[in-house]
């Protein structure tokens, strides 16, 4: 074989190894631990054109610059006190968990190509944000700033914006120019702040024609937030005081997929209510229901724990059989009520996929907690599906209320 072979399979080598590299790499073996936030994955056929670089690749001293992902710069858990500049090819920008105060321009002057920006886990004050620094970041479509310090609602953003996370601050109000201009929003949430109803007076919501998922539980809402756009799939408002939910209410959300609504002060819901044709998960647990509602065809997962609830009259959740259109109900939670008798066997007709009804202990009596003949119902398991259901009541009866409380607490603001 020639030279001009031999640098070939050198070459070759190479190039599967560098490959392999960017297959294998692990953030633990730099973190020593999984990273707190989950990937973003951008669509590659989406990602902005930066221009052709050197390797090894400019990066700030205080941060990591993987090889294998030249796009991003690491700049979390290093204690940071100030955000390091920012080199001009840097599309993914990583500094959370640090004790960063401020956000000023002049570390982003050359940022032209960033498109995620994390600075949740910092000491951030709104008036220490410089005015437009955000808004002038044209390609930016993701920003973390949940656990800071904000009061207000971080705008001007830039219209580019799609996804923006706002949890754990102190956000109070909404001005109504906050939400203006992000035409391309899709996520927005807001959980754990102090908004209250006079957030709704310039409908802030109305004009985000695109926005599918909105999260504003742990809030001090008193009542069903007004004017939402008929786009959304997802809504979060558990953990407030609703007591509400005026009747044809989601006649103007008939796309909404997932709606969550425990720990709230929920006493009655006017029967069509929930007759959305796309509902699939309900969570209703933690109120003060007394009586159970219509359930639509689409509904797969309903959770009415620790309510009022001392008969489910099945007639009221399903008034006809329709062999045409059958139930998608699977499952239903409803411990802690006061039921004194499992439910009618009549709904095995009206549900005929019903896979597992979750009876555990229910409040009976006011001293004693009592519990059925059987904690959970369950049929139409194969031997797999039923030792994953035998798990899952395990990890289930071990957990304690503090951890119900905590996953009920927090929508999971990626959806995919």
């Amino acid at each position: 074989m020639g030279i001009l072979s031999y640098i070939l399979i050198l070459h070759l080598l190479w190039t599967a190894l560098v490959f392999c590299q960017y297959e294998d790499y692990d953030f633990e073996d730099e973190y020593g631990g999984e990273p707190d936030q989950l990937p973003y994955y951008f669509n590659p056929n989406t990602q902005v054109e930066v221009p052709r670089f050197p390797f090894p690749v400019e990066c700030a001293k205080e941060c990591f610059c993987p090889p294998a992902f030249p796009l991003s710069m690491y700049c979390d858990h290093r204690k940071l006190k100030t955000i390091p500049n920012i080199p001009s090819h840097v599309q993914q920008l990583y500094l959370q968990n640090n004790n960063i105060e401020a956000v000023p321009a002049g570390p982003f002057t050359n940022a032209t190509f960033i498109r995620e920006i994390n600075l949740s886990y910092n000491n951030i004050k709104f008036h220490m944000i410089d005015h437009g620094v955000f808004a002038k970041l044209s390609n930016l479509v993701q920003l973390h700033l949940q656990h800071n310090e904000l009061e207000e609602f971080p705008f001007p953003l830039p219209s580019s914006l799609e996804r923006l996370l706002l949890g754990f601050n102190k956000i109070s109000q909404l001005p109504g120019n906050a939400l203006e201009g992000l035409p391309n929003m899709t996520m927005l949430d807001l959980c754990n702040n102090l908004l209250d109803d006079s957030v709704f007076k310039e409908k802030p919501f109305s004009n985000m024609k695109n926005l599918s998922q909105l999260n504003l539980c742990n809030n001090k809402l008193q009542t069903m937030p007004p004017d939402l756009p008929p786009s959304l799939q997802h809504l979060s408002l558990e953990n407030n005081s609703i007591s509400h939910i005026p009747e044809n209410y989601f006649n103007r959300l008939p796309q909404i997929i997932a709606l969550r609504m425990s720990h709230n002060n929920l006493q009655n819901i006017p029967h069509n209510t929930f007759n959305l044709p796309n509902l699939l998960e309900l969570h209703l647990g933690h109120n003060k229901l007394k009586q159970v509602f219509y359930i639509p065809r689409s509904l797969q997962h309903l959770y009415i724990e620790d309510n009022e609830i001392e008969n489910i009259n099945v007639t009221v959740m399903c008034p006809a059989l329709d062999p045409l259109n059958i139930k998608q109900l699977t499952y239903i939670r409803v411990d802690q009520n006061k039921l004194t008798s499992p439910i009618s066997s009549y709904a095995f007709f009206c549900f005929p996929l019903i896979r597992t009804i979750y009876y555990g202990e229910q409040n009976v009596t006011g001293s004693r907690p009592s519990q059925l003949r059987t904690p959970v119902f369950r049929r139409f398991l194969t031997p797999e599906e039923f030792q994953e259901a035998e798990d899952n009541h395990e990890m289930l009866t071990q957990e304690t209320e503090e951890d119900h409380e905590a996953e009920d607490s927090y929508f999971h603001p990626y959806y995919h």
